[in-house]
């Protein structure tokens, strides 16, 4: 009996564009992930911390959104950059089929160094205009 096949691609595409809040983690390790859970606790944490502090700097509410965005950016180059015989024996170890990544993966993985690169950056330029100069640079 074969179990579903675990499409390598596709669990990197998740992790790029639903990263933030966990759903590669799901899809690749079922609905009670214990990572997949604190990255879906990101939205209610960032939920919180508009309804305590509504004055403070959008950048702050959310930050946990930003943080998580950001973990899952480094998931989607773990995922993407593992072989796919590593890939397979971790998540398709019962499928009796075998990956086989094509461009598409490489043409993902450009995308996600680009756009996690420049989210990065800027949050870490952000948080440093907020923190030292009380955000007089926008």
């Amino acid at each position: 009996m074969s179990t579903s096949h675990k499409n390598k691609t596709f669990a990197t595409f998740l992790a790029v564009i639903l990263g933030a809040l966990g759903a590669h983690r799901f899809y690749l390790r079922g609905s009670l992930d214990k990572l997949g859970l604190l990255h879906m606790a990101s939205l209610p944490v960032a939920g919180l911390v508009y309804g305590l502090a509504p004055d403070a700097n959008w950048f702050y509410q959310i930050l946990p959104l930003v943080v998580s965005g950001l973990a899952g950016f480094i998931e989607a180059l773990v995922i993407g950059l593992m072989p796919d015989e590593k890939f397979d024996a971790a998540f398709n170890p019962a499928s009796g089929r075998q990956s086989a990544s094509t461009w598409v993966l490489a043409l993902l993985l450009v995308c996600t160094m680009l756009v996690a690169a420049s989210m990065g950056i800027a949050t870490l330029a952000r948080l440093n205009d907020l923190l030292y100069t009380g955000g007089s640079y926008g």
